[in-house]
């Protein structure tokens, strides 16, 4: 301590572990390989559950975080068990990592549709940047709003940005509330090191009382962070604006064979790898397909031919093929067992079929005919009337099929609000950004 201050460092982090947290090359978690090494010393997801029980039981507003980057991934499946009957406010972080031109009406209104299905008790849904503060406004509001003297609780899956979310609440509540400004500045952390206990951080936010809760964040087993190393975590976090890499693009095929092959037949016959974390083998589409990948661009996409596919990923993962890299490729990495066939209907080419999301990563645009063909018919003659795919992943990633998320300029274009009824209207959630 003593030390600390001779150098003005009594405000400063200096253990190693808080250093790799705030570069991404760790995550606190419970549950499961990623991060920590420790592995046991993780609090269990049901030992969370436990700690967490009572809010069943007692009032409490519950906020809960989705990346949106990585929604279906992200989304905690058995918040209801742990909320009850309480109230919900969504928060879908890490908006401002969509591309250029997105609308944010259809990106809350697709959100809505998402969350109806799962039968939350959900006030509303908020489109929220911490980097750049879009949105928090309006989540403090609810909060205070809907507070009515319960204590607040924080949930979100590891990384999915509850902590920036947590000190971006706490600064813009701090220009009103001086209770919330003495919070952000002695806001104690926790981890799952040996001699710390990891559960629900209290930090007192509210003028005239009230508490707000960080919960640890829940580490699930589906995603890309829980079977990677390490090292390889900051490969899955996207730092800027996400671009989608678009196929066919015979630039992008490893030989001239495979390159002719996409220019005469499109992506038919051939096997897209995602890193060493995703196959994508085409068996039938019509050749104006387009597959639009979304995610790190830190992964590398490489094309090959699907009968030569198996050989070139056991000679490539870890080294054009990555992540996994370094110590796991050689101990422990058990490669691509999960197979998943998708057969994928499609009802005209003016819009995509859907989006095939891999759970922790990114997804994948599947558009039966590209947007520079839509305005012709090029499928005159053919027959296909559904595209097949069979898509490799680590076991136990999870793939999810879904309604396309409408981002750029294009996926506002060709979004479709759905009609609703009185009743529907009333008891549908209003989204904010």
């Amino acid at each position: 301590m003593s030390k600390k201050k001779k150098h003005r460092q009594l405000r400063t982090v200096l253990c190693g572990r808080c250093r790799l947290l705030s570069h991404g090359h760790m995550i606190t978690a419970v549950g499961g390989n990623g991060g920590y090494s420790g592995g046991k010393q993780f609090v269990t997801a049901e030992e969370l559950r436990e700690k967490l029980s009572h809010l069943r039981h007692e009032k409490a507003l519950i906020v809960k975080l989705v990346d949106i980057v990585d929604f279906n991934g992200s989304f905690l499946a058995h918040v209801r068990d742990l909320a009850g009957a309480n109230p919900i406010i969504l928060v879908v972080t890490k908006v401002d990592l969509l591309p250029k031109g997105t609308d944010l009406n259809c990106v809350g209104d697709w959100v809505v549709e998402a969350t109806m299905k799962k039968r939350l008790n959900v006030l509303s849904v908020h489109l929220t940047s911490s980097k750049s503060l879009v949105g928090i406004a309006g989540v403090v509001s609810e909060i205070q709003k809907e507070k009515k003297g319960r204590d607040v609780y924080i949930l979100g899956s590891a990384n999915v940005g509850k902590s920036a979310f947590i000190n971006a609440v706490l600064k813009m509540m701090s220009y009103k509330d001086p209770v919330a400004a003495a919070a952000r500045k002695y806001k104690p952390i926790q981890s799952a090191v040996p001699g710390t206990t990891l559960g629900p951080i209290q930090i007192d936010a509210f003028l005239g009382g009230g508490k707000l809760y960080d919960t640890p964040g829940v580490h699930l087993h589906h995603r890309q962070a829980a079977v990677i190393h390490s090292e390889d975590l900051p490969a899955l976090a996207p730092q800027s604006r996400i671009r989608g890499r678009s196929f066919p693009n015979p630039q992008l095929a490893l030989d001239k064979l495979t390159a002719d092959r996409l220019r005469s037949n499109g992506l038919n016959g051939l096997s897209i790898f995602w890193g060493g974390l995703v196959r994508v083998d085409v068996m039938k589409v019509l050749p104006e397909t387009l597959l639009t990948f979304y995610g790190p661009k830190s992964l590398q996409i490489h094309i090959v031919p699907t009968e030569e596919a198996d050989e070139f990923y056991q000679k490539e993962v870890g080294v054009l093929l990555t992540p996994p890299t370094g110590k796991q490729k050689l101990d422990n990495w058990m490669g691509l067992e999960t197979k998943r066939e998708l057969q994928i209907k499609y009802e005209d080419f003016e819009r995509p079929a859907c989006d095939v999301a891999i759970s922790g990563l990114g997804w994948i645009l599947v558009e039966p005919v590209s947007q520079l063909l839509r305005t012709s018919d090029p499928s005159e003659g053919e027959t296909v009337e559904e595209l097949s795919l069979l898509v490799h992943v680590p076991k136990p990633v999870e793939i999810f099929v879904r309604p396309p998320l409408p981002i750029g300029k294009a996926g506002g274009e060709c979004y479709q609000y759905r009609e609703l009824t009185e009743k529907e209207m009333d008891v549908r959630p209003k989204w904010y950004f």
